[in-house]
């Protein structure tokens, strides 16, 4: 078929004079949160998420049963978790902030509606990938749907899932294992993508060496972490240290304060981790360091490239 011959779809009707310079917006837009809470069974992401400003909860109610918490019945297919955001975006309710816990346990029942839709016994049986295709097209309608609840009523909204340890295939080196959130791995792309941050829960660790072997002890404490790593997926818009408390008082006020921690506590981590990189790097350090001054964000920034730095020498040591 020649070109000419391509039907052409008709340009959808819009009002005129929307994309003009008067209105253009500058600086940063403040909006409700869209996080995702990953991490072991039990470490306390329900507990995170019941610290949100006037949270309730959408999912198996076993996830929440120890917490004071306001909850809404426990969905039984696709269609209950959708009516329920829609409820919150349509009525009135003192509710700010939905957490959905867990993905993981939402997902089946995406699962089981392309089945039913598809008239299919289960979702392998498409061939091809194309039952998990037809599953993301689910997903997206959802997130569009928590979006306009966003818009519509300014909650926040947290998503809470579990970690699975995956094999990982490096291109640039040997393979390794590292904690994913437990999600197909096409939804789990998709849902990372959208949302503001992504934190890793875990109990923090260290390592020791004792009569030539390594050990890993724990500490009890229990952290997010909120920066990609080897070992784990995570990432945040907000400009947040690499570790925080476990909590959401913590989690919020790193948000609202869009800063890290002070540039003078920033500036005294890049100062101790100097010697520990090569001179070229040091000088360089030396001479960004005045260039940013007070910039906390900036200064985030060139320590996390800093930690890059030294976990990169003591591979190669």
């Amino acid at each position: 078929m020649h070109a000419a011959s391509v039907p052409k779809s008709p340009v959808p009707s819009r009002p005129a004079g929307r994309m003009t310079l008067a209105a253009v917006q500058s600086g940063r837009l403040e909006k409700p949160i869209r996080v995702v809470c990953y991490g072991v069974e039990g470490i306390g992401k329900s507990t995170f998420a019941a610290g949100a400003p006037s949270p309730i909860f959408l999912g198996a109610e076993d996830g929440t049963s120890h917490l004071e918490v306001a909850r809404f019945p426990e969905p039984t297919c696709w269609a209950d978790a959708l009516e329920a955001v829609d409820t919150l975006t349509t009525q009135e309710h003192p509710y700010r902030t939905l957490a959905i816990d867990t993905l993981d346990w939402l997902e089946p029942l995406c699962w089981a509606e392309v089945c039913r839709a598809g008239s299919k016994p289960d979702i392998e049986s498409f061939g091809y990938g194309k039952g998990y295709a037809a599953a993301l097209d689910l997903w997206r309608t959802l997130l569009a749907r928590l979006d306009r609840l966003r818009a519509a009523r300014g909650m926040h909204v947290v998503l809470l899932g579990h970690s699975w340890i995956k094999g990982w295939k490096n291109p640039e080196g040997d393979d390794y294992d590292r904690y994913e959130l437990k999600l197909h791995s096409r939804t789990s792309g998709l849902i990372k993508e959208w949302c503001d941050a992504v934190l890793f829960a875990q109990y923090e660790t260290y390592a020791v060496e004792k009569d030539g072997r390594t050990r890993g002890l724990s500490t009890g404490a229990r952290v997010l972490h909120t920066v990609h790593r080897a070992a784990w997926d995570a990432k945040n818009r907000y400009d947040l240290p690499p570790a925080i408390p476990l909590s959401w008082a913590d989690f919020a006020a790193g948000v609202a304060a869009h800063r890290p921690a002070s540039p003078e506590a920033l500036r005294a981590e890049i100062e101790q981790l100097l010697p520990q990189v090569d001179e070229k790097t040091r000088a360089a350090v030396a001479a960004w360091l005045p260039t940013v001054a007070t910039d906390a964000a900036e200064l985030a920034r060139g320590l996390d490239r800093l930690r890059g730095k030294v976990l990169t020498a003591g591979a190669a040591a």
